[in-house]
């Protein structure tokens, strides 16, 4: 069980990870080592436990504490557990806690792309995909729509960030990714490793989302584009298929990560 330690200076410097607002400074906490994350609510941080993810610190609500129904404090072990009333953590963190608990985790290292994809069949591709939330709930669609891993551009939102892996419910933990080496998808490297690519896009040349040649595609990877802008024209034209979801009442588009729940059950292996 965590040893239960009670807050009396927030500017402690043990609790530096909780009042830093600065995500990217967390990122790069142990440079040149991997960084940290501060993941939030009882859920998301048991299945970072469950992941394999190392906790360093626990911080809860005083009145939290005994109403642990999840069995959180018996998953962390012996880490320190920071805590006190609602005003005092508000003061520390800036915001509210959501069912009162933040835990922070070391990183680990990331997965060779190759190494990733090896016995996959449907993996998912983001390009540049800047928003924490869509990020979140593009990766909590591929955990639930049957993808089996979600590799990103450089240019993306890190998905380790609290809001990401809050909006996921923690499935950022239980489904495979990796960064790409490159801002931009090269198709010829996905070719390389056996797969079809599929890009969503609005075009004249699009296919509808449920053609059969691409439903029967053996190895596909689906690739989403930025919020906005959408994938680049070099994505697009070197893609073996552009792809496009059906729309009523003159709409044009769904948010990136709508259209991503759409194209994983209707591409997810559930019916390759």
């Amino acid at each position: 069980m965590p040893e239960i330690r009670e807050i009396n200076d927030i500017n402690a410097p043990e609790l530096q990870f909780f009042s830093c607002n600065s995500e990217p400074q967390l990122l790069h906490w142990f440079e040149p080592q991997e960084g940290v994350f501060i993941a939030e609510s009882p859920k998301v941080i048991i299945r970072a436990l469950n992941a394999g993810y190392e906790p360093i610190s626990l911080l809860m609500e005083r009145d939290d504490i005994s109403r642990d129904n999840d069995g959180l404090l018996e998953l962390c072990g012996d880490i320190p557990l920071y805590t006190g009333d609602t005003d005092t953590i508000v003061s520390l963190t800036g915001f509210k806690l959501i069912r009162g608990a933040l835990c922070v985790f070391r990183r680990k290292n990331f997965s060779f792309v190759e190494e990733l994809c090896r016995n996959k069949t449907r993996i998912a591709v983001l390009e540049n995909v800047v928003n924490p939330t869509n990020i979140g709930a593009i990766f909590r669609s591929a955990a639930a729509l049957n993808m089996e891993a979600v590799l990103l551009t450089k240019g993306c939102c890190d998905p380790l960030y609290r809001r990401s892996t809050r909006v996921s419910m923690g499935t950022v933990f239980q489904i495979e990714w990796t960064y790409l080496d490159s801002d931009t998808v090269d198709t010829d490297f996905f070719h390389r490793l056996g797969f079809r690519t599929a890009a969503m896009a609005l075009r004249e040349d699009s296919v509808n989302i449920n053609d059969r040649n691409l439903m029967s595609e053996e190895k596909l990877a689906v690739i989403l584009g930025a919020e906005g802008d959408g994938l680049s024209n070099e994505t697009i034209n070197t893609a073996d298929y552009t792809v496009c979801i059906p729309m009523a009442h003159g709409v044009d588009s769904l948010n990136v990560a709508a259209a991503s729940a759409v194209a994983f059950w209707q591409l997810g292996l559930n019916n390759a």
